[in-house]
């Protein structure tokens, strides 16, 4: 994790004590924020948006607090509630997936006016793949691409089985490798 002196069997055991909860949940999202801002902003196009799903994540996990019991780290739990928000989002606001009528240049648009744009073409064209995929696709591919998660915690996260990631991690590695050979 971000910081070495991050314990998590000592934040869990104080996340369940009333009198450190509050104190303890802080050092939770000072420990999870950014991880959680780049999972979610991988899955929206929008900086503001994703800020606003990482604030829905933490509100949620402040509110259900008493329901984390400890059986699986803080991070997967976390991770559970940035998903569910970010495809509530995503659900709600009609954008899971880009679908085949969307103009080619309405993506391209909206990455290029993303202050976090590098501005070039080959960024840009993964980025647009990527978001072209189905959200189930999209989520594992993040999840062990830019993230560099194993299996296994993708696995306890999603709640699904190690082959049926690694099937849909190589399913959407093909689609952005069609995707991208296509826009040679």
């Amino acid at each position: 994790m971000a910081e070495s002196n991050y314990n998590e069997k000592m934040i869990t055991m104080q996340l369940k004590d009333e009198n450190l909860r509050s104190a303890a949940f802080s050092i939770v999202v000072k420990q999870y924020s950014q991880k959680i801002y780049w999972h979610i902003r991988h899955m929206v196009l929008s900086h503001e948006d994703a800020d606003d799903i990482v604030q829905d994540t933490f509100v949620k996990a402040w509110a259900n607090i008493d329901k984390f019991r400890g059986d699986s780290l803080i991070s997967t739990w976390l991770y559970r509630i940035a998903i569910n928000e970010t495809l509530n989002f995503l659900s709600k606001n009609r954008i899971s997936t880009v679908s085949i009528e969307t103009s080619e240049g309405a993506i391209a648009k909206q990455l290029e006016s993303d202050v976090h744009f590098n501005g070039d073409r080959a960024d840009a064209l993964f980025r647009e793949a990527i978001q072209r995929l189905p959200e189930k696709q999209r989520l594992v591919f993040n999840m062990k691409y830019f993230e560099e998660m194993k299996y296994e915690e993708i696995s306890e996260i999603l709640d699904t089985s190690v082959g049926a990631l690694k099937a849909s991690y190589h399913i959407a590695v093909k689609k952005i490798e069609d995707f991208l050979s296509n826009k040679d």
